[in-house]
């Protein structure tokens, strides 16, 4: 009987696996594309920002230590970003922020 349970085990956390990791894909490659078109202009296509313009880096250590919410916050909180990134939905949000995440390894 605890054979059959750790087998089922398995599976099911084989089947998430398999539904999850291709999402997470697409979120990164949605956040590219939205972060090419929205936020390259101004902190630079490698993320790197412009010390000289005060516009932040987004692959330093501060932004490692952020948490997500804390990121979604400063994308759409922001005084300074333009209407277009401002007026971005929930899961293109999610989608930058797990792109800039992924900018950082």
């Amino acid at each position: 009987m605890k054979t059959t349970k750790l087998i089922a085990l398995v599976v099911a956390i084989a089947v998430s696996l398999f539904v999850l990791i291709p999402s997470l894909s697409w979120a990164a490659d949605e956040g590219a594309a939205i972060y090419k078109t929205k936020c390259a202009a101004c902190h630079g296509a490698d993320a790197a920002g412009k010390p000289a313009a005060k516009i932040p880096r987004l692959i330093g250590e501060e932004t490692k230590k952020a948490s997500d919410a804390d990121l979604s916050k400063s994308i759409t909180g922001t005084a300074k970003h333009p209407a277009g990134v401002k007026g971005l939905s929930e899961d293109e949000v999610k989608a930058v922020v797990a792109y800039v995440r992924s900018l950082q390894k």
